[in-house]
This record gives C-alpha cells, sequence and structure tokens, in this order.
C-alpha cells in the first residue's frame, strides 16, 4: 500500500509467495499460503482499517497537540475531478512535529471560495476544531486567497483570524517566471521539440548516435515541462553543454533549420544562454532548498534572504564583468575569441529579479520581528519584543546555561524549561507549528497521479482518500492491534 501498487496485486503476490514454497519443497508452507486471502476485495478492507487507524492516530496527536496549522493544495486528476488535498503540521509540547494528511475532498462540481471553505471547515471540525490553529498557507490561486469570496474571504466572516500564507516556493517559482529572456527560453525549447519532441523518433536516435560517437558529457537532451519547478534549469544546463554537438547535428541532419544554426552562432544568443543557465541554477539551488519536509518558517524565510543578498553579489560582479559566480558566462567568455565579451548589461536582469523578490513575499514579512527573536533570543533587544514575553527574557539573557549553549534554532527552544519558560516555549511552539509552504501537498499531487492513473481511472473517492492516506503517512501502523481486533480470522478457501 506504501508502494502505491494495484489493489489486486495482492493475489499475484500470492501466487509467487506459492511457487517460491513449492520450489524449495516446503509444500506445507505453500498450502498455508493459500489460506491467506489476498483478493482484491479483503486488500480493499485491510486498506480502509490501517488508513481508519492512521486518521484516529492524526485525531489523537492534534487533540494532544499545542498548535497546528494546515496546508492547501487543489490539483484536477486523470478523471477530471478536482482534488483538494489538505496536511496538517502539529506540534506537540516536546517539539515534535507530525506532518500529516488531515483529508482529501474531491469537488464533483464548483471550486470557488465558498466550496473549498466548507470542504477545509468539514475536515478541521472532525479533527477537532479551528481552536488550536495557528495559520494556513495555499497554494495562492484566487478561490483561495479572495478577500471577498475567496477561501480566506469566508474565514475572515466566520471569525477565524489566523494568518493565511502564499506558499514561498510558488512565490519563488513565480519569481523567477520574471526573467525577461523568454524568446532565448522559447528558441532552446523549439530546438530540443525539434530533435526529441513529438513523432521524432528517428531523428531523436541520430542524435542520441551523434553524441555517443562524439563522446559528449550528457548523453541526452532534457524536455522542458513549465509546470515542473526545477524543468527549466535542468533542461538549460543540458542544452548549454550539447550547445556545440546540437549545432553539428542541426547542419548534418536537420533540413530548414538554417534559422535556428544561426542562432546557436550568434553571440548574442549565446551570451543570453549562458546568462539564463546561471541565473536559473542559483533560483534551483534556492528552490531546492525550500523543498523538503518539516521546515520551520525561520529557516525558509532565511533562504529567500540569502538568495537577497546573493542577488546584490551578483550584480556587483556583473558591473565588474566579474564572473566567478557565472560559469556558464566564464566559459562561453573563455570560448569566445573576442577577449571583449560583455556581461555588464544584465545587471537590469538582476535588478528586476531583485525587485521582484522584494515586492514578493509580504505575507512573511509580518512573521519578520517573530523570526528575529526565535533566532537570536539571547541578543535580543527585549523592549522591542511582545510585552508578556519581556520578563521571562530578561532571565532567558542571563541564564548561564543557555548563554553557554551551542545550539541554535528549534534545538535551542527544547532546551527552555516548561515551568521557568512557559510563555516563551509556548511562543516558540506556535511559531513552529507554521507551514510556509504547500511542499507536502505537491508530493502528495504526485503519488496522487501514480494512484489514480489513465488505467486506474475508476477509484472512488474513498478508496482513493484511504491509499493517499496510507501512502502520505509517517506514523507507524500498529498491526497487532489491528489483527487482535478481528474475533477471528478469515482463510481463502
Amino acid at each position: 500500500m506504501k508502494a502505491k501498487k494495484a489493489l489486486s496485486d495482492g493475489e499475484l503476490i500470492k501466487n509467487c509467495a506459492i511457487k517460491m514454497a513449492e520450489a524449495f519443497n516446503e509444500n506445507k508452507v505453500g498450502n498455508k499460503f493459500q489460506t491467506v486471502p489476498l483478493s482484491k476485495q479483503t486488500v480493499t478492507r485491510r486498506l480502509e482499517d490501517i488508513s481508519n487507524q492512521i486518521s484516529n492516530n492524526v485525531k489523537d496527536i492534534i487533540a494532544n497537540c499545542s498548535y497546528f496549522s494546515i496546508a492547501l493544495d487543489e490539483s484536477i486528476d486523470v478523471s477530471d475531478t478536482n482534488q483538494l488535498l489538505i496536511f496538517v503540521r502539529a506540534i506537540k509540547e516536546d517539539f515534535t512535529i507530525f506532518e500529516e494528511l488531515l483529508k482529501v475532498c474531491s469537488l464533483h462540481s464548483t471550486t470557488r471560495g465558498v466550496d473549498i471553505f466548507n470542504a477545509v471547515k468539514s475536515a478541521v471540525e472532525e479533527f477537532g476544531g479551528f481552536e488550536k490553529l495557528s495559520s494556513i498557507v495555499t497554494d495562492g490561486a484566487k478561490s483561495m486567497t479572495g478577500t471577498i469570496s475567496g477561501f480566506v474571504g469566508f474565514l475572515r466572516q466566520n471569525q477565524i483570524t489566523v494568518p493565511t500564507l502564499h506558499c514561498i516556493i510558488h512565490q519563488e517559482a513565480l519569481c523567477a517566471k520574471s526573467i525577461k529572456l523568454s524568446t532565448t527560453m522559447a528558441t532552446v525549447t523549439k530546438i530540443t521539440n525539434l530533435i526529441r519532441g513529438g513523432n521524432r523518433s528517428l531523428t531523436h536516435r541520430k542524435f542520441l548516435t551523434l553524441l555517443e560517437e562524439m563522446d559528449s558529457a550528457y548523453g541526452d537532451l532534457l524536455l522542458h515541462t513549465e509546470v515542473r519547478w526545477l524543468s527549466r534549469g535542468k533542461c538549460l544546463v543540458r542544452f548549454f553543454e550539447l550547445r556545440h554537438e546540437i549545432a553539428t547535428f542541426l547542419r548534418e541532419e536537420v533540413t530548414n533549420s538554417a534559422e535556428l544554426q544561426n542562432d546557436l552562432e550568434d553571440v548574442e544568443f549565446l551570451r543570453n544562454l549562458a546568462f539564463l543557465t546561471d541565473i536559473t541554477q542559483h533560483l534551483n539551488v534556492l528552490n531546492l532548498q525550500l523543498q523538503g519536509k518539516k521546515q520551520t518558517i525561520c529557516q525558509m524565510v532565511g533562504f529567500v534572504d540569502s538568495f537577497r543578498k546573493k542577488l546584490h553579489l551578483f550584480k556587483s560582479a556583473l558591473d565588474k564583468n566579474n564572473l566567478l559566480h557565472f560559469p556558464c558566462c566564464r566559459k562561453l567568455s573563455e570560448e569566445e575569441e573576442e577577449e571583449d565579451l560583455e556581461f555588464r548589461d544584465y545587471t537590469e536582469i538582476i535588478e528586476d529579479l531583485s525587485s521582484e523578490f522584494d515586492r514578493r513575499f509580504n505575507d512573511f514579512e509580518s512573521f519578520r520581528p517573530d523570526i528575529s527573536l526565535f533566532s537570536n533570543p539571547i541578543h535580543c533587544d527585549i523592549e522591542s519584543q511582545p510585552g508578556h514575553l519581556q520578563l521571562e527574557l530578561c532571565e532567558l539573557q542571563c541564564d548561564p546555561s543557555l548563554n553557554t549553549s551551542q545550539v541554535t534554532g528549534i534545538d535551542f527552544w527544547k532546551l527552555l524549561s516548561p515551568e521557568r519558560y512557559p510563555l516563551l516555549r509556548n511562543w516558540a511552539l506556535k511559531l513552529c507549528s507554521v507551514f510556509a509552504s504547500t511542499y507536502i501537498c505537491e508530493t502528495a499531487f504526485s503519488s496522487l497521479k501514480h494512484v489514480k492513473s489513465k488505467n486506474r481511472n475508476r477509484l472512488s473517492d474513498v478508496v482513493l482518500s484511504h491509499i493517499l492516506r496510507v501512502a502520505t503517512s509517517q506514523l507507524e501502523v500498529d498491526f497487532i492491534s489491528l489483527v487482535s481486533s478481528f474475533m477471528k480470522p478469515q482463510c481463502s478457501h
């Protein structure tokens, strides 16, 4: 079930086990395997039992947690059903974090703000209500963020006044799209599709043969997929490294490609390609840093702030035509015969990208004072902190054991005594409970695509929900209690 295989695979596994037993002349063992019920219907019931146990464990976690936040994202599956995924991030008193699927809501009709709100309200109330909710993060769609008829608007109308955030990774991806070199990317995509897109199997095979003969660094080009965060960067790196082989191939094998050949020999295009490849790679590094589960909002905002500083460094370097941080630009400059190959004019693009980063992430700015305190409580200015925390901060900054501690971040806050620092611990618990991205939803959609494919598009909403809960859960399943809950095991006939 964790492997997201078809429910009918149980019979295949059973037959394989029987054959293995017979191969080792263990006929008694084979006969015992015969009695194991693994039909599709039985596996479905077992799946439901496991899913229900996980669901009950999630209810217990939420009931006993200090705070929780939720992440929302929606996508359309292969049968044109809109699937709304709701994940919960709960934190216990000891700073243990749990990130689990709360509910899969299949929206068969409209997906307006009111529909999303009703689905979320039903799911959260089923697991204990909004009392401990600290924040909500969404994918930033209009139906989510609308302050009047959107999901956020209905939250406010129902006096649910928690912070609502736009996924930090989505915002980073939108910043990346602001780079004004779309013509260059369009040319790269056109050439790539000309070689290996659509019905070009023969052309593609010839290209692979050429790469093998030329002992190239890479064995193939990569197709660009707009919806994948890292696709553009990976596609550009391959294209830049194989640009000489591509030019040779177009010249020898592809007719009516004179214009594209001229592009690959044009210095201006190559400069744009090199710069776009380098800056996209830097953005990919940031994107990878923001991915991952159980990251705190402090860590993720820190990664964005770090990239902002890098942009200022990049601009300063390009002003001097210093290509230290632009390996593709440096490589192109070394290859070209002209020694005065300039990249200074790309500082404007860096400035625009920096402005875009400054324009976005405004919803995270409200957390800036909290992040500053969380990151450095020992040396913070006490008078500028919330009044209810000031007295405990005075004690904390004068506590010798904490002052000499080498741990930072969430590990530091674990050291605080609940008896001596109850308010500070509670404040830190609430901040650590915040979801800053919908990354966990995106990974679940990958599982959803695998589970509900064109070959398995008849799965019911209930079964799909059970499969995704089991597939995405990090909780241990107590199989012993599940088995003992049945009065008498059923044997296969």
